[in-house]
Order: structure tokens, then sequence, then C-alpha cells
């Protein structure tokens, strides 16, 4: 199994019963997993079972669904639902006159929501609700396989761009300026430099020689670098929902890249830690988009 992209699409229609209907399943980005449904005012009620289902295939992503239902009737019957409309006729009684409200119209309390309805609303919510939910079920196949398919092509992507960063550090493990020896003999030299003719204890040249071999070694960076990359190959081949972990590997290689780039001792390392930073930059850019 390969790891998923939180963008895609997928569409699944259906018809009976002289209704023609299409669920349309769009996933974007998201920090975490947001899902939001709309369905026609015939079957609802519907959309909170529909989210309920999208929610269990997913853990990240804004995933929107939009269930589109059509008819072929010519003419809808009407009905009134004599219950509710009641209800409210008694609220309005014991409310009375009050000074600054005009009293309650048949139109306006007809147009309240559930006093009328179609007289097959509630003929679809029994006969078409399980086969909405069934279409449901396979435009969520769809978009399942989506992300998939783009998830898949971002792995080559990911796995490249890790090639890209592994290789970096090997150039900059085999450059002279990572060599502890090479840190400090040029250093050593530095301060004799900026010494003259000044002379030091030969211990206490060794200290401070000591000392700033220390803050340009960039050997830990280094190690630490080629430990996050393997653990980001481990990731990426998991199968998982890594997106969030494989984002904080990329802060942390960041973080290496920046102090190797602070630390290098000449031109060539800081280049180097530069093309690491473009690498690690676009390797982040790609993770935001998986699951």
């Amino acid at each position: 199994m390969a790891i998923s992209s939180m963008t895609g699409f997928a569409r699944a229609t259906g018809q009976d019963h002289g209704y023609r209907w299409a669920w349309s399943l769009k996933s974007v980005n998201g920090r975490g997993l947001d899902v939001r449904c709309r369905v026609p005012p015939e079957v609802d009620g519907l959309d909170v079972e529909a989210r309920k289902r999208i929610a269990s295939r997913f853990q990240r992503g804004s995933v929107s669904g939009v269930l589109e239902l059509a008819t072929d009737e010519a003419t809808e019957r009407l009905v009134v639902n004599q219950g509710a409309l009641e209800q409210l006729v008694e609220a309005v009684q014991k409310l009375g006159d009050r000074p600054g409200i005009e009293p309650a119209r048949l139109d306006g309390l007809l147009a309240v929501r559930g006093v009328v309805a179609s007289a097959q609303e509630a003929e679809l919510r029994e006969t078409l609700g399980p086969q909405l939910l069934k279409s449901l079920e396979a435009a969520l196949d769809g978009l399942v396989q989506a992300r998939a398919e783009e998830g898949e092509s971002l792995v080559s992507v990911l796995n490249e761009l890790l090639d890209t960063i592994d290789d970096l550090r090997g150039q900059a493990v085999a450059n002279q300026t990572t060599r502890l020896d090479f840190i400090r003999d040029r250093l050593a030299g530095q301060m004799a430099e900026l010494l003259g003719d000044t002379t030091l204890p030969e211990e206490r040249l060794a200290q401070e020689v000591a000392l700033l071999a220390v803050k340009a070694d960039v050997r830990e960076e280094l190690d630490r670098l080629q430990t996050h990359v393997e653990s980001a190959r481990a990731l990426v081949g998991s199968g998982e929902a890594v997106g969030r972990r494989l984002d904080f590997l990329a802060q942390e290689l960041n973080r290496e890249a920046n102090t190797l780039s602070a630390k290098a001792a000449d031109i060539s390392l800081k280049n180097i830690g530069l093309e690491l930073k473009a690498a690690i930059d676009q390797f982040r850019e790609q993770i935001q988009n998986i699951e």
C-alpha cells in the first residue's frame, strides 16, 4: 500500500423510481480532517450518515460531498404536515397579541421549514436512501483510488528529493573542510596570523584551537542528516498516513542544514548547505499534500 495524497475528485451516479442522482466528492489539503456534505431538501438528514461514512475513510484533508437529485416527473405533489402546522398555530395563540409584533399569517406559517413538503420525500428517504448511500460508497472508493494514485506519483518525487539530500550530505562529508585535522590546522594558522609576534603558551594555544575546532565541526549535523533521511525513507515506504511525521522530519532536516551553513569553514561547504536547504524546501512543499 502506498501513501495517499490529500487531493482528488470522484463522481458516482445512479437512477431509480424516476429519479437520477450523482455524488460529487472533492478533496484538498487540510491540516486535519474537515468533512462537509450538502444534500437536497428531499432527503434532508441523509447528510449526517454521509459525513460519517466520508470521515471513516480518511484521516486528513478537506473533503466536500454534494448530492444532486433530479426527477423525470413533470409535477410534484405537495402535502401539509398537519401536526407541525397545528403546533405552530398553538404557539401563536399562546403568545397572543403583543405590541410591535404583527399577527402570524397562514402563508408565513406554511413557509416554515417542514410544514409543507413533497409527497415523495418520505418515500425517497425510505426507498432511495440505501441506494443513495450505496452510490456514495462507490464515489468514496473512487476518491480513495484517486488520492492513492496521486500519492503514488508523489512517492517517486519524494524519493528523488531524498536522494538529492543524501547526495549533498555525502558531498559535505567528502569536503576536506569537514575534516577535523583541516579545521585544526586552519584555525591554528589564523590564530598565529592574528597574534603575530605575540606568543602564547602552547597549552593555551591548543585550548583555543580546540574550542574553535569544536565550534566549526559539522560531523554531528551530517550524522543527524543521515539519520533523518533514513527515517524519511522508511515513512515514505510505510504506506501509512505519515504527512505530519514527514513534516516534522523536514523541519529537523532544515535545522541541520541551517547549522551546517552557519558552521561552514569555507565557501564550498556553504554552497552545499544552500543546495541542501533548497532541496529540503522542495521536499517539505511536496509533503504538504500527503495524508
